[in-house]
């Protein structure tokens, strides 16, 4: 009786928890193609605006054209390096690599691609089974899932910006990539 028992349990769990575990998997699966998609569309942006524009700011108080771009590769660092993959956050006053600084056109694309790897790296290996895992999203509780939909969003959003100081300085963008 105690043998039919352990075997039915282990059934039941197996049937239960190995096609949530698959979900996970196919959720990083996915999410990594997003996210290569989410390079080669940002580094085509970023190629075609000429560098003589990246100071452009559509008004004073906004970020630049290069901020914006400096400003996802500092945020995706953030979601995954520190969120994601629980080291220390970089201090935004004295951490000079994921700012413009004096980079060049050239070096913040290679930042922002570097940045990219590292953080598809991360991903790649990623424990699927800590996706449901929370933390402290600016006061907020999200699960380290919604973290990475976050991210995704974020770059998003960035990168729209940087599209429209594109058609402000008359320089037109790349055409839409599907699946971002």
């Amino acid at each position: 009786m105690k043998k039919k028992f352990v075997l039915t349990t282990l059934m039941l769990v197996s049937a239960i928890g190995l096609p949530l575990l698959a979900q996970s998997n196919n959720f990083i699966k996915e999410y990594l193609e997003r996210l290569e998609n989410s390079r080669k569309y940002l580094i085509l942006v970023a190629e075609i605006m000429p560098e003589d524009k990246y100071a452009f700011k559509a008004t004073p108080e906004s970020m630049s054209f290069a901020e914006h771009l400096m400003h996802i590769a500092w945020a995706m660092d953030w979601h995954s390096q520190s969120l994601m993959g629980n080291r220390e956050a970089r201090d935004w006053n004295t951490d000079t690599e994921l700012k413009v600084g004096s980079k060049s056109k050239e070096e913040m694309i290679a930042t922002v691609y570097k940045t990219f790897d590292d953080t598809m790296e991360l991903i790649s290996n990623f424990d699927v089974t800590k996706l449901k895992e929370r933390v402290d999203y600016f006061g907020l509780d999200r699960t380290k899932r919604q973290v990475l939909l976050l991210l995704a969003d974020h770059i998003t959003h960035h990168r729209g910006q940087m599209l429209v100081y594109m058609r402000i300085n008359g320089v037109k963008p790349p055409r839409y990539v599907r699946y971002q």
